[in-house]
């Protein structure tokens, strides 16, 4: 399958694209919990020394959004997306 192929399989509307991209944030946030509550422990408090003194919580949830929050999964989620339409659309015959 060449890459015009490919990109037109995957192709969403931008208003589906966004609610997708929406939804994977709300998992991430929701997956990472744990560093979250960590980071905004560690932030109380303060202002500016947030950057320096919770750079080791701002990393580890970091890390952890970025596992929920990347191409590949929106990619995955399009293609999810894409196949509940089409199942939608056969059923509606």
């Amino acid at each position: 399958m060449g890459y015009i192929d490919e990109a037109r399989e995957n192709h969403v509307k931008k208003k589906v694209e966004e609610a997708l991209r929406s939804k994977m944030k709300q998992k991430a946030l929701k997956e990472c919990d744990q560093y979250v509550s960590k980071y905004a422990e560690c932030a109380v408090g303060r202002t500016l020394s947030v950057v320096w003194t919770c750079r080791g919580q701002a990393k580890e949830l970091n890390t952890c959004l970025h596992q929920y929050t990347n191409d590949s999964v929106l990619e995955k989620m399009k293609k999810e997306y894409m196949l509940q339409q089409e199942g939608k659309g056969s059923l509606s015959l």
